[in-house]
């Protein structure tokens, strides 16, 4: 767990160091939208962010996916193994005189 703090921290200061060295202002236009003096590593950070997002989504609708199937499997599992054990015959006892 502390390695995942660390590495937590070491990405927090790469991307203040980002943002420190790239903070003079652009101008960002998106078909007749534009917006004036917008700090440039905000511009890509918010690129970024839209990026993951943007990847992210199909892959977790995937997981999700294969979480409700693993479930609905586990609950058919779980009717099948109580209709099994309802159909077995009680054990039979051993004749008296053998062990085993």
């Amino acid at each position: 767990m502390t390695l995942v703090y660390l590495v937590a921290a070491l990405v927090a200061v790469i991307v203040a160091v980002f943002a420190l060295q790239n903070g003079a202002p652009t101008t960002v236009r998106f078909l007749t939208w534009t917006v004036e003096a917008v700090p440039l590593a905000g511009v890509v950070l918010i690129a970024l962010a839209g990026g993951l997002i943007v990847a992210g989504l199909p892959l977790w609708l995937r997981s999700w996916h294969w979480r409700a199937r693993a479930r609905a499997l586990e609950q058919r599992v779980a009717v099948l193994e109580k209709s099994a054990a309802e159909r077995q015959p009680p054990p039979s006892p051993s004749p008296p005189g053998r062990s085993g």
